[in-house]
């Protein structure tokens, strides 16, 4: 039974970003690819598979609230960090590159970068405050399926980032 956990959790965690990138976007502009049902849908999946996965005693599942919540959190403000390019990418649409190019403000950038930044980096301090007590509770066989978890969903954000950056060299 654990291992087909197991097996679903991978092939889910590792499926999504084929799944993502499947989507036809919403429009040329917009890097979204997912409509907020199918995100929630995702959200939802990848949470219950964590889950699942740990297989939690009754007093552990107490201690569960916390860590979906900011799951869910962090995956709200990557959506509106998502809507807010896509907002500025809409806006330049409009312009031809050399226009582009000429209005760029490095400093605009860099701060908006620095916030960026600063938001993921708050979302995960939340993230692991939320998981510290439940943690604290898990046995050797918890922790060892939630550190492959960890390596599973790691792998799959550098296939993603890496993907971007192939994508953004394509463009230039």
């Amino acid at each position: 039974m654990m291992k087909i956990v197991v097996i679903g959790t991978a092939a889910l965690l590792l499926a999504a970003p084929s799944i993502a990138s499947a989507q036809a976007p919403s429009s040329p502009a917009t890097p979204e690819r997912l409509n907020a049902v199918d995100r929630n849908t995702l959200v939802d999946m990848r949470i219950d598979l964590t889950k699942a996965a740990l297989q939690l005693t009754p007093d552990q599942e107490k201690l569960w609230p916390p860590v979906e919540s900011a799951i869910r959190a962090r995956a709200e403000d990557r959506r509106a960090r998502v809507a807010k390019i896509s907002e500025t990418v809409g806006r330049r649409a409009d312009q031809n590159a050399v226009e582009t190019m000429r209005n760029r403000d490095p400093i605009a950038f860099l701060q908006r970068r620095s916030e960026t930044l600063a938001q993921r980096s708050a979302d995960l301090d939340k993230l692991a405050e939320a998981w510290q007590p439940l943690y604290k509770t898990l046995n050797p066989e918890q922790r060892q399926r939630m550190g492959a978890l960890a390596v599973l969903v790691l792998h799959d954000m550098s296939d993603v980032v890496e993907r971007r950056r192939a994508q953004a060299e394509d463009e230039d």
